[in-house]
């Protein structure tokens, strides 16, 4: 507790077992908020949310065996969005483990660290008491270093209760080489000759703070911006250069098509933004990452400059000429956000009014999660994120019932007002953690879409031609329930005026609140179902 202190950890999130308890008492006296939650994979979900809104360290607590199991979707998730947590699990007393055997001590498993080292950056496990604070710390740089993600420190739980002198650690911070001018100067060459210039920016580039220096070299270039569901927010919706949705729409991946020199910032081209792979690799590719294989393992760049997204593009940027044609540019970009908002309003008015309403009633720096929901892939498309930082959305791994815990997480980081939109499906998963939004009273909405199952399955199986099997729920009264926990609460049909009145409430509310809204959208265009290219 003291190492994690001494981080700057705030607050962290956790349940409470039979082998953990003295890293509870520990806490009273840390400075740390340590949030009880219901059930561990909030913790990790919730851990992972935290750190989305900040940047920082989030931390999950959790108990042996089956508690810690049960965040592996949440580690997954992390681990995929490159989300730095940390997850901190009891294990077995080590006086009673026997090499090779399982005893059937209370909650023991053969490996717990095995469990873990496919969804995580590093599994450690503490070999003595004197460890357990530089394993800790050691933990902790490893999940914030580049590219960031999640760790899993695994403690016999007799060392929390053992006597033991600190043993000074040296923080090491990891810092890059300087960019091989070489290859600079290459780069430098291909965007200066380029006539068709676009950038492509991912989570990296949020993660490094990149928005400003990528929006000044945007403009000097006059090249587009398109952005990755992970690097929503990186540009201001007013931003000249900046693409006004996700390349799944064709008027936007038409600019990807006619490119002649690609700039990738902080990305690895995955499978859902590039629809497979089915988007044809440009005719120059410049990668900008903290890892040359990550950015080489689906397109292959001519030139890979190895560094800081921030400090690589800044480079760039000093080393170019601005040209004209930005209003150009600029007038194009808006052309084509009317044409994809006039066909979203004619296809799907329903969700046209959820974004519009959204965007007029959401108080200055809230920030958005969404889950794997329809509701939530318009958001991920469509919501005009206002700064870095301010939508999250699991996109990573696309675990269902990451939203609610998530938000929680984020409501925790003390940015203000968050919403979380949720599907009546994915919000099961965690609806017991009603009870941590009562109690630690966070500022919380919850929209509740309820369709009375799997939206987007039920599409999946009317375009296959085939009855309806397994996705149609029965669903509580999901207002009755969220009351039951002392949960303000109320319910609307459709996302019209009643909606946006009430949202305006709620969002303007200092108490946690659920909206439930009884509607069914029909699935975005940057959903897998709906891509435009085909195999």
């Amino acid at each position: 507790m003291d190492v994690l202190a001494e981080l700057g950890t705030d607050v962290a999130f956790g349940l409470p077992g039979v082998h953990n308890l003295p890293i509870w008492e520990a806490v009273a006296g840390s400075g740390i908020r340590l949030i009880g939650v219901r059930h561990e994979q909030t913790a990790g979900y919730a851990a992972d949310g935290y750190a989305r809104a900040t940047g920082r360290l989030g931390v999950a607590v959790v108990t042996t065996g089956p508690g810690a199991a049960n965040t592996l979707g949440a580690v997954g998730e992390a681990m995929a969005s490159a989300s730095p947590v940390l997850v901190l699990a009891t294990d077995i007393p080590s006086a009673l483990r026997r090499p090779g055997t399982v005893r059937g001590v209370l909650h023991e498993t053969s490996d717990q660290a095995a469990m873990f080292a496919p969804v995580t950056k590093a599994a450690i496990t503490v070999k003595s008491p004197a460890d357990l604070a530089p394993a800790v710390a050691r933990a902790a740089r490893i999940a914030r270093e580049p590219q960031s993600g999640p760790v899993y420190v695994g403690i016999p739980t007799d060392f929390l209760r053992a006597g033991t002198e600190r043993r000074p650690e040296s923080e090491v911070t990891e810092r890059f080489t300087a960019v091989d001018l070489d290859q600079l100067d290459y780069a430098l060459a291909l965007l200066a000759g380029a006539e068709r210039p676009v950038i492509w920016a991912g989570g990296g580039a949020v993660r490094a703070e990149a928005g400003p220096v990528v929006g000044e070299l945007a403009e000097k270039l006059t090249a587009p911006v398109i952005t990755t569901f992970a690097g929503r927010g990186l540009l201001p919706p007013g931003h000249p250069c900046l693409a006004p949705t996700p390349v799944h729409a064709p008027e936007v991946g038409a600019l990807w098509d006619e490119a002649d020199v690609v700039l990738g910032v902080g990305s690895d081209f995955d499978g859902l933004m590039t629809q497979n792979w089915r988007m044809p690799r440009p005719p120059k590719l410049i990668a900008v990452n903290v890892d040359a294989k990550d950015a080489a393992k689906n397109y292959q760049p001519d030139v890979t400059l190895v560094g800081d997204a921030r400090d690589v593009v800044a480079q760039l940027v000093g080393g170019l000429v601005a040209r004209p044609g930005l209003g150009e540019l600029t007038a194009r970009l808006r052309r084509i956000e009317d044409t994809v908002r006039r066909r979203m309003r004619a296809e799907e008015p329903q969700a046209a009014d959820f974004l519009g309403t959204l965007e007029e009633t959401l108080p200055e720096g809230a920030v958005v999660v969404a889950d794997m929901c329809v509701a939530g892939y318009w958001a991920g498309g469509y919501h005009r994120v206002s700064a870095p930082r301010r939508f999250a959305y699991p996109m990573g791994w696309g675990t269902l019932g990451f939203g609610f815990p998530a938000s929680l997480g984020a409501a925790a980081a003390g940015g203000g007002r968050v919403v979380c939109v949720s599907g009546d499906g994915g919000f099961l998963y965690g609806c017991g953690d009603l009870a941590t939004l009562a109690q630690e009273s966070l500022p919380v909405t919850v929209i509740i879409v309820d369709d009375g199952g799997y939206g987007m399955l039920r599409f999946d199986q009317d375009r296959a031609g085939v009855p309806h099997r397994g996705v149609d729920l029965h669903t509580p009264n999901f207002v009755g329930l969220a009351r039951s926990f002392g949960v303000h609460a109320d319910e609307v049909k459709g996302f019209g005026r009643a909606f946006r009145r009430l949202l305006g409430e709620f969002v303007r509310a200092e108490e946690p609140n659920v909206l439930v809204v009884r509607a069914a959208l029909k699935p975005p265009v940057n959903t897998s179902p709906r891509w435009y290219r085909t195999p």
